[in-house]
């Protein structure tokens, strides 16, 4: 019989191998930090013998905002209406909350359905760089952090305070760099390995040309493709990665339950598709 239950630490991690296999691409050490935006923000249901065959997040971000994400179903669990309710009961977690997500286009009917309207796309960029060291970029620190968290706010429309008070933390996979000039912040950009290159996000920046420095740098501390999720309403970064030569993949679709101000903002790439 099919239960559903919050997911631990480690079935996170098995999730993420999940999202692997379907080729999202997640980071090496993105359980962590997901896990510290919300640790009862993680659902699975579980076969007779407690082993997970379904997931889904659901994670509250502030008092008016959540972020459902890893909505996946084992491939011989399918066609059985597992996911379904699993995702009627996670959605609970979320209260009265407005909750976004990243969807797939073909979910989004069924996202509509239950009251989901799309706002958007996302398209993700991926390609070689070359790379260069620009002498105003630098390893972020602690002391940076609280500004980074208003900074990503403004490009995303709302602030996640748990969620990138671990983000932006180094740490072996994981490095955001900041663009500092006279000593004011006018750009940063988190770099952290995946399975296959390395993703760029969040990168918030006043314009284009600061933009291009930290994907540049980034470009020079890495091996392998660079990998940029890019909002439409990101008009600025989408051009620049054209530019820069980085094909444009595949698409998801950004869609709301409930009301937000979609920002216009020109030059931001979102931090995960899973977590927003």
């Amino acid at each position: 019989m099919t239960r559903f239950r919050n997911a631990t630490l480690p079935e996170l991690a098995q999730v993420l191998d999940w999202a692997a296999d379907e080729g999202w691409n997640p980071g090496l050490d993105d359980a962590g930090a997901f896990w510290g935006a919300d640790p009862d923000g993680f659902f699975v249901a579980v076969d007779e013998k407690d082993t997970p065959i379904a997931s889904i997040s659901v994670v509250n971000h502030t008092t008016d905002f959540a972020f459902l994400g890893l909505y996946i179903v084992r491939s011989d669990f399918r066609g059985q209406g597992i996911g379904l309710r699993l995702w009627t009961h996670a959605l609970k977690h979320a209260g009265d909350r407005t909750v976004g997500l990243d969807g797939v286009p073909e979910q989004q009917e069924n996202y509509r359905t239950s009251g989901f309207q799309h706002v958007g796309a996302t398209t993700r960029f991926l390609g070689q760089v070359r790379g260069h060291d620009h002498p105003s970029i630098r390893v972020a620190v602690s002391r940076d952090i609280p500004d980074l968290i208003r900074m990503e706010g403004t490009g995303s429309g709302v602030e996640k305070p748990a969620y990138l008070q671990n983000w932006l933390v180094g740490t072996a996979t994981r490095t955001t760099l900041v663009f500092g000039d006279q000593g004011i912040v006018r750009g940063f950009c988190t770099l952290r390995a995946c399975q296959t290159g390395r993703k760029v996000g969040p990168l918030v920046a006043e314009d284009a040309n600061v933009a291009r420095h930290l994907i540049s740098q980034a470009a020079a501390m890495s091996n392998g493709p660079l990998i940029l999720d890019v909002p439409e309403t990101a008009t600025d970064l989408t051009e620049l990665c054209l530019r820069l030569g980085l094909e444009a993949g595949f698409k998801t679709a950004r869609m709301y339950r409930g009301p937000f101000s979609t920002p216009r903002y020109k030059t931001f790439a979102v931090s995960s598709l899973e977590l927003g």
